[in-house]
């Protein structure tokens, strides 16, 4: 391809809205377009990438016997509607109309429809375990669409969804899926690190994360240096213990404390630390409001509340300030479980039953209340955990203390039983005729977000460092001065040499300053750089490889050597 025909609108500053070097560097080498928050468009060079990245996903799950094919975006309410998920995905679905005013979504995920396609033509157990596979367009309504590609409401991914007769099929088709995910990502060269997920709204039970890792990244991961643990800290089990006190019960004691309300401030308030606080938070249920109690130098976890109270993510928010003081007659901060009002659903983290004469909010605007135990002066709905795990808190598997790093999902695997072929009553026959209800597992692989977390990884203060395997192009041969006629021959010889072999190369034919060329190359992150220069006639050209620096000059025969010298040491072949 020659540069002086490609479609490359690259940025010399920094867009404003770019926060991640994915999403800045991504709109600076001209490899995506916002048309508005959230939804982009992918220009020449990033849609390459995109291909690249579909290819190597292609290739893994056809490798584990996994069929792809293509289902529609547009999705009727009647097959969510049948598995319950209209409501429960919440306000991330699109909806819409036709104009018989019969309801239909964006496609946010396709377990349903899936379910639906084999459930009238998968009859025997013969015809099983099946997997099949898409790469579509998903649409989901983020609230607050960010970082470029790993938050949007429009996103590119790839789908696939197991058909097993037990639990041991699905749990082998799981497996399989595993190791076909560590292939798409070690291809992609990521960093990557596997976690223990929360199931959420997809439902069952065992799932997984792949996480790339990052030190932008959007979640948190726990992990043990010691054991293979590692989890999201969504789902990490907090070990933290406070044992029982045998300390005598003191009485309780009202105490004045003006415009005080944070845990930092109650703590120099009080010349105690913060463990002898109980903290209590209000939030407003499906239909219920609730005041949560965890100890005071702990944070909440709002997944693990939400398991415990059974309801999608978009039913729970913290209370508004009129709620607060409706529910606790003070103002935002002093909240306690003390005389707090009849319609209040009470829960407890089951450590704040092990502590004595602890400090509350008094319920009354400017007062606390100290020497508070449970049992004796509140009660509650006592929930086994409710805590986020922190660094230092024991591993739930080994004992050893637990470690945190930040990473973006690229991918996730779920085991969901038959939560899907009960709704929508997908069943085959069995050995002996009978119906039995067909086990399903549901996994996915982000391409647009891959795409994003490979240069979270692979980027300088230049631009992007794409491995081989993903690199929009190969190589390029930059051609110094355009108007040299010796300059543009090796320069037309090289690129058809290189293209002849199967390498992709781009030729900058352009007639820019070679400090623009070089810099849009550095940028855009071609792996293989090829300068042909004023040693054109000696046939010298300078040999770089992107991101390492070093510039050597070659004889122009051995630029092919050295190319799949480069290609073999990232375990690629020509």
């Amino acid at each position: 391809m020659k540069m002086s025909k490609l479609y490359m609108p690259t940025l010399r500053e920094v867009p404003s809205e770019a926060e991640l070097p994915s999403h800045k560097y991504l709109l600076r080498a001209g490899m995506i377009r916002k048309l508005v928050s959230g939804v982009y468009s992918y220009l020449p060079l990033g849609y390459r990438v995109m291909k690249k990245i579909e290819n190597i996903v292609r290739e893994e799950m056809d490798n584990i016997g996994s069929q792809e094919l293509l289902m529609s975006a547009i999705q009727p309410s009647e097959l969510w509607k049948e598995s319950g998920r209209w409501d429960d995905f919440g306000p991330e679905m699109f909806k819409l109309k036709d104009r018989h005013e019969r309801e239909f979504c964006l496609g946010p995920t396709h377990e349903e429809i899936f379910t639906d396609l084999i459930k009238d033509e998968l009859k025997s157990y013969k015809q099983l375990p099946l997997n099949l596979y898409q790469i579509q367009t998903k649409y989901r309504d983020e609230k607050r669409p960010r970082f470029g590609l790993m938050r949007c409401r429009e996103f590119i991914m790839k789908d696939a969804y197991t058909f097993d007769m037990d639990e041991e099929g699905m749990t082998e088709s799981y497996r399989d899926m595993w190791r076909a995910y560590e292939n798409i990502f070690t291809r992609c060269g990521l960093d990557f690190r596997v976690v223990e997920g929360d199931s959420g709204a997809m439902g069952g039970s065992d799932s997984h994360e792949f996480m790339a890792m990052s030190v932008v990244g959007e979640s948190e991961i726990a992990y043990c240096g010691d054991c293979d643990y590692a989890a999201t800290d969504e789902k990490a089990i907090c070990e933290y213990k406070i044992e029982v006190s045998d300390s005598k019960e003191l009485e309780k004691e009202k105490v004045s404390t003006p415009n005080i309300k944070t845990i930092e401030e109650l703590t120099e308030f009080f010349n105690i630390p913060s463990e002898n606080f109980v903290k209590t938070l209000i939030y407003q249920g499906k239909d219920e409001v609730l005041a949560v109690l965890i100890p005071g130098n702990r944070e909440l976890n709002e997944v693990k509340l939400l398991k415990h109270l059974a309801i999608p993510e978009h039913e729970l928010e913290l209370a508004d300030e009129e709620t607060i003081k409706r529910v606790t007659g003070a103002n935002v901060g002093f909240a306690g479980p003390i005389a707090i009002s009849d319609e209040v659903r009470v829960i407890v983290d089951k450590r704040v039953t092990n502590m004595k004469n602890f400090i509350v909010g008094g319920n009354e605007t400017d007062y606390h209340i100290k020497n508070v135990n449970y049992n004796r002066d509140f009660h509650g709905e006592i929930v086994e955990d409710l805590l986020l795990v922190r660094e230092g808190d024991k591993c739930p598997k080994c004992g050893s203390s637990l470690k945190m790093d930040r990473g973006n999902e690229v991918g996730n695997i779920f085991q969901l039983g038959t939560k899907y072929s009960d709704a929508l009553n997908a069943t085959y026959l069995d050995k002996n005729g009978k119906a039995q209800k067909i086990y399903m597992g549901s996994h996915g692989v982000g391409i647009s977000r891959t795409m994003a977390a490979i240069i979270e990884q692979y980027h300088d203060d230049k631009g992007i460092i794409w491995p081989l395997s993903v690199a929009p192009y190969h190589a390029v041969v930059t051609v110094i001065n355009a108007k040299k006629e010796d300059q543009m021959e090796l320069g037309e010889k090289l690129y058809k040499e290189l293209s002849s072999k199967g390498i992709e190369v781009l030729i900058d034919d352009r007639k820019e300053r070679a400090g623009v060329k070089f810099t849009d190359a550095e940028l855009i992150g071609i792996p293989i750089r090829i300068a042909v220069g004023r040693k054109a006639n000696e046939n010298i050209v300078e040999f770089v490889i992107r991101g390492e620096g070093e510039k050597i000059e070659i004889k122009s025969e051995e630029v092919l050597g050295k190319v799949k010298e480069v290609f073999k040491s990232q375990g690629l072949d020509i």
